[in-house]
């Protein structure tokens, strides 16, 4: 229940108060964090290696709707602190206070994007590293060279009953034909020189006839082209369900920032809810 508009204001020389901007980018960074943790936690859990108890399906469609809802709820926390700790100004009329509220929201909003993609960097620059340094790093290990190693495996996999004689095969020679299955799939085509040299390959390597190596290639290459569209059109997705969830979550910020501040200027409690509900009763 409103009671009354607050009296306390001054006039600055700027509009914008980082204080608060810095405070709601922050909880809203820290609570989407704990949040997706958790959540992560929870969809491992619906995953297993025996089909009886593995909901797949479901995980990802849970997780769709859990990254929705924790980044639009987030940030309504962040925009609302925003909005809320914001200084009460003497001058503007209700819509251009609103609108200022509303762009504290946008920026607590932009704050925290900017300091999950800085934390992300960050963790992504030390795996790297230290990747790096214990030998495990590889021209390959992007997301097409990870992909394409089931099909690497099977490509060059011995046949039955020469498994124990055939040697291994090497670090540089998985890179080398790795390299050519992802170009010849980037090309759109397996040229002919690049289908014979990796038969002779797999010929040497598997101990397989001729024809059975030219077969396996050719497998190979349709193998890695399903693969990797799968793997383009999975981007794709999480590039729209992220953008979708981060344009959400900026209308949510701005609505919160200018509820908050509505909030601060009538001296409204903060309170849950519940708690309001009871005290209603």
């Amino acid at each position: 229940m409103a009671n009354g508009p607050a009296t306390t204001s001054r006039v600055g020389t700027s509009y914008v108060e980082w204080g608060p901007i810095f405070a709601g980018a922050v909880a809203a960074a820290a609570l989407s964090f704990v949040l997706l943790t958790a959540g992560a936690a929870i969809g491992l859990s619906l995953v297993s290696p025996y089909p009886s108890q593995s909901y797949g399906r479901w995980a990802a469609t849970l997780a769709t709707g859990w990254v929705l809802v924790v980044t639009i709820g987030s940030f309504l926390v962040g925009g609302y602190i925003a909005g809320r700790m914001r200084l009460t100004w003497g001058e503007g009329n209700p819509d251009e206070v609103d609108f200022r509220d509303g762009v504290h929201g946008f920026l607590a909003w932009s704050l925290s994007i900017l300091i999950g993609g800085f934390l992300a960097f960050i963790a992504g620059t030390t795996t790297t590293l230290v990747s790096a340094q214990v030998g495990r790093a590889s021209v390959y290990s992007s997301e097409r060279g990870s992909v394409l190693t089931p099909t690497v495996d099977i490509l060059l996999r011995g046949s039955q009953g020469t498994s124990a004689t055939t040697p291994s095969a090497s670090a540089d020679l998985r890179d080398e034909v790795t390299r050519v299955l992802v170009a010849s799939v980037s090309a759109g085509q397996l040229t002919d020189a690049d289908r014979a040299y990796l038969a002779q390959v797999v010929a040497q390597r598997a101990a397989v006839p001729a024809p059975e190596a030219e077969k396996r290639v050719g497998d190979a290459y349709a193998e890695a082209g399903r693969v990797v569209d799968e793997a383009r059109k999975a981007t794709v997705l999480l590039g729209l369900v992220t953008t979708t969830a981060l344009l959400f979550g900026l209308a949510a910020a701005w609505y919160a920032a200018q509820r908050g501040g509505h909030h601060r200027d009538h001296n409204i409690p903060a309170k849950f809810v519940l708690f309001r509900m009871r005290r209603l009763a």
